[in-house]
């Protein structure tokens, strides 16, 4: 029996897992088994995996055309071989045809599909000789994005703006840390780490080379990995009220990275960190174990909190679609229907209300989604305070500037967040526009006499 590289296997692995459970390749990729490669065999498996995934659409379209009987279903260990096989071939300069081609045919073999090795060959032999271009066949097929979700793009920031969202999730995002202090920056640098600035937060850093995974100053916690549009929406959160907050609610608080912040930026307060998932609960729990007295975590529903006028501070951080993570998570593209917008969105109303109900006359929310899609974000605004007389959308703009002033915006990130707000006061960040995920933010504030609706 013929060797497969451990990179090709343990991809093939994950890929297989993703297109059988819906499993997430962010999180399988730091399986312990992937972890145990070598550090080439590690990145190869990480390519092969994340490239599939975002090439997935027009590598099928490729395949298809090549098959003898083109509409024939394929079983999805021999489907998971030619992807492999066809990425190597269409997007990998470095690996020779050979060794794509005759690992893809043993993956068949293996996995229990020999009858169709013979097909793989021939298949991927054909696309090795071909290697026409597809990128005169449309927008949606030269990015391999679903052409039902580009065209809603096209439609919402017209055509050159889609272009550039799909471009943008073609490629890897930078990886970002969150610093506790600037001070932290020069042991990085001791350790082998190469840094460049945030373009949007003074304690942001880029990473241009090195594992930082591997520091002291990451396994203490005093930095963490997190976009930096992330970090964003939590600094607007932070800072959201006038006077400190004495309680804040992070309404969907897993994994824990925007908890931090709003710890760190108001060291006073108590903060109450939900989360309806028992499990993600507990990993939460480990994540902010080091600050047992400030932080509560809560196994708890955000869409049916009880609590009424108690917190100054609300963060809903909603859970959505997620397409404008789609460089980061390219298996969404894959599984998302038009329909789950309004399924997503009534879930959202649903913790925006409760989050409203929760904090007290004078408090304010900050809405947050990573999705691009209106359903997700105005509509979900306007939909609220339809029911909501007394809540109100404060603008972003003069939020935007205090952080400025404070010294937690660089002079970019101002002058590129303040082309970034909608004319409703919302913020709106597109993926690649500011080298970031997409990201919607509002802010709404809650007076007093609220009346609310079931």
């Amino acid at each position: 029996m013929s060797a497969i590289s451990p990179a090709r296997k343990a991809a093939f692995k994950i890929l297989l897992f993703v297109d059988r459970s819906q499993g997430h390749s962010d999180d399988l990729l730091r399986d312990k088994n992937v972890s145990a490669l070598a550090p080439n065999d590690r990145n190869l498996a990480t390519t092969l995996v994340l490239g599939v995934l975002r090439w997935q659409i027009q590598l099928d379209d490729r395949l298809q055309s090549l098959l003898a009987h083109p509409n024939a279903k394929l079983d999805a260990e021999v489907r998971i071989a030619l992807r492999l096989g066809a990425f190597q071939l269409l997007h990998l300069d470095r690996i020779p045809a050979r060794a794509a081609i005759d690992e893809s045919v043993e993956l068949t073999k293996q996995f229990g599909h020999r009858f169709a090795s013979g097909m793989v060959n021939a298949v991927l032999r054909k696309l090795a000789s071909s290697r026409s271009s597809a990128s005169d066949r449309g927008l949606a097929l030269t990015y391999a994005h679903p052409s039902w979700l580009v065209e809603r793009w096209i439609e919402s920031f017209g055509a050159e703006r889609a272009g550039a969202i799909c471009m943008y999730g073609q490629h890897q995002p930078s990886i970002a840390i969150r610093m506790d202090d600037s001070a932290t920056e020069p042991e990085l640098f001791e350790a082998g780490i190469s840094l460049a600035p945030g373009q949007l937060l003074t304690l942001a850093r880029k990473i241009i080379g090195g594992d930082v995974t591997t520091t002291e100053a990451f396994q203490q916690g005093r930095i963490r990995l997190q976009d930096e549009g992330s970090q964003l929406v939590a600094e607007i959160a932070a800072g959201a009220l006038a006077a400190s907050p004495h309680k804040i609610l992070d309404c969907c608080a897993a994994p824990g990275g925007k908890t931090l912040i709003l710890a760190e930026r108001n060291p006073q307060a108590h903060i109450v960190a939900c989360e309806s998932s028992p499990q993600r609960l507990e990993q939460l729990r480990e994540r902010l174990a080091h600050m047992p007295d400030r932080i509560e975590c809560r196994l708890a529903d955000a869409t049916a909190l009880t609590e009424s006028s108690v917190y100054d501070l609300a963060l809903a951080d909603v859970p959505c679609s997620g397409t404008g993570t789609l460089g980061r998570n390219p298996e969404i593209r894959h599984r998302l229907h038009i329909e789950d917008f309004a399924r997503q969105a009534e879930r959202q109303q649903a913790i925006l209300t409760s989050a409203l109900q929760a904090v007290r006359d004078g408090g304010r929310v900050i809405y947050s989604t990573c999705s691009l899609e209106p359903e997700e974000n105005e509509q979900v605004i306007a939909a609220v305070l339809r029911n909501t007389p007394n809540a109100r959308v404060c603008p972003l703009s003069s939020r935007i500037e205090q952080m400025h002033a404070a010294g937690v915006l660089t002079d970019v990130g101002l002058s590129g967040l303040q082309a970034c707000l909608t004319s409703e006061g919302y913020l709106r960040l597109l993926p690649g526009v500011l080298e970031t995920d997409g990201f919607f933010v509002a802010m709404l504030e809650k007076s007093a006499c609220t009346v609310w609706f079931a």
